[in-house]
């Protein structure tokens, strides 16, 4: 099973928290009404997917550990996908971003990973996506906000059918029938995220890995659209010469002359060879930063989550990860260890491409540490590289987030009037991202609170 989830790179400033997750073999994607008074909501026009950055060695060991296991650990014995022309119906009750956001998904599917893939009216569709309330969802899977299923078409079939080998993905041989059931009552951007992740599952891998830092299928949750790595993945999943039923080590067989055709640019990289995420590490991260646990033990978490990257010796995008766990949960108690903490995270994620959404996010905490400061040149120049980064990964709350901080940070340096400008424009982008005016209103409250000048003029 996927891991139940939300953010564990938050896009909330001092708040937000991930969702635990339960271990078992159902991929989901974890839980967040559009109001008026607010400007109109602004959207994503063309895709901007950049190529993969990994060599092709590490692409097939990836490759082989997505497509063979499960998240809970289980090996799977053979390849299983959808064979000839995949029909995809919406059902339910859908809000209005849905049809927009899929048709712009099912594009970039065609034409990214080479995959025949159409919409449909036919009720018998291979993939159908039901629209149904978060209420109904949390019903079967308490903690998600999304989840995908095989051999069945609604909920009262799963509900029929549930914890059966009908339902089970390790029993499948081949894919012919799959359930996706996204929330039709939350933002558009979680909406948006849900039909990535569970389409993108009910297609290929079903496993996540953390070592992998550009794409939907690591249980970080940074990227939330599909990657260039990811449509590598899913046009090697669906390459003509492949097929249902084959092992690993025949698929292994395929591989390079595989991905010499479908990512020449990664035959002369050298291989990174990351070695695998132990389980302690895994377990220590969803303390620390999902529900359940005291505020002590999860600090506890996060202290062991970063001795393990230490001792793993890790220099990757994972012991950036663990300084930047460490960060959010020292805010609240010593803010300045916090902020060491954030420093040597965005460090350690580096300054390659794979990485620079991760650095997104440590800059918005590192510019609200700025701004709180009263240095709003500081963050300015903390925030200006990353809101084209926010864009190109199609990420809107980050990015009215980002904007929001620029907004307060111009204001400070005497730049009203463009301040105000920018604030406004992060409006319509904070709409699709957080959905509803309150949403919207308690984001602009809390990036203002920061701000040292309003603060004593009374807020926003």
């Amino acid at each position: 099973m996927r891991r139940t989830r939300r953010l564990l790179l938050p896009l909330y400033l001092m708040l937000g928290a991930c969702m635990p997750v339960s271990q078992s073999d159902t991929p989901t994607r974890s839980a967040t009404t559009v109001d008026t008074g607010l400007p109109p909501m602004k959207v994503f026009s063309v895709p901007r997917p950049q190529a993969p950055v990994a060599s092709n060695s590490d692409m097939a060991r990836d490759f082989l550990d997505l497509a063979f296991t499960l998240e809970s650990g289980r090996t799977l014995s053979m390849l299983t996908r959808f064979e000839g022309p995949i029909s995809v119906n919406v059902a339910g009750s859908p809000p209005p971003s849905l049809g927009p956001d899929l048709t712009r998904l099912l594009h970039r599917l065609r034409n990214e990973a080479g995959i025949n893939i159409n919409l449909t009216n036919s009720a018998n569709a291979n993939i159908t996506i039901q629209a149904v309330t978060r209420a109904d969802i949390r019903k079967y899977l308490p903690q998600a906000a999304c989840f995908v299923v095989p051999n069945v078409s609604t909920l009262q079939e799963y509900k029929a059918h549930r914890r059966t080998r009908k339902t089970s993905w390790s029993q499948l041989t081949k894919r012919n029938k799959l359930a996706i059931f996204i929330p039709n009552d939350s933002s558009a951007q979680e909406v948006r995220d849900c039909l990535h992740e569970e389409l993108a599952q009910a297609l290929g891998p079903l496993n996540d890995l953390y070592r992998l830092p550009d794409s939907v299928f690591n249980d970080d949750n940074v990227h939330t659209v599909l990657t260039g790595y990811d449509m590598t993945i899913l046009r090697i999943y669906y390459d003509p010469s492949l097929r249902n039923g084959m092992t690993r080590s025949q698929v292994a067989d395929r591989l390079p002359a595989i991905l010499a055709k479908v990512n020449p640019r990664g035959q002369g990289k050298p291989a990174r060879r990351l070695n695998k995420t132990p389980r302690v590490w895994i377990d220590a991260v969803q303390t620390a930063l999902g529900p359940g646990a005291n505020p002590a033990q999860r600090r506890a978490a996060a202290t062991e989550a970063l001795q393990v990257a230490k001792a793993m010796g890790w220099s990757d995008h994972r012991l950036a990860f663990s300084h930047y766990a460490m960060g959010r949960l020292l805010q609240a108690v010593d803010p300045e260890a916090a902020q060491d903490h954030f420093v040597l995270s965005q460090r350690h994620f580096g300054t390659g491409p794979d990485t620079a959404l991760h650095r997104s996010y440590v800059a918005s905490q590192l510019s609200a540490y700025a701004i709180s400061a009263g240095r709003g040149e500081d963050a300015l120049y903390l925030l200006t590289p990353h809101l084209d980064t926010a864009m190109r990964h199609e990420n809107a709350a980050l990015l009215a987030t980002l904007m929001m901080l620029r907004a307060e940070a111009l204001e400070m340096t005497g730049r009203t009037t463009e301040g105000r400008q920018v604030r406004l424009d992060s409006l319509g982008w904070a709409r699709y991202g957080f959905g509803s005016d309150w949403a919207v209103r308690a984001k602009l409250r809390e990036i203002g609170s920061l701000n040292p000048q309003r603060r004593r003029i009374g807020g926003l």
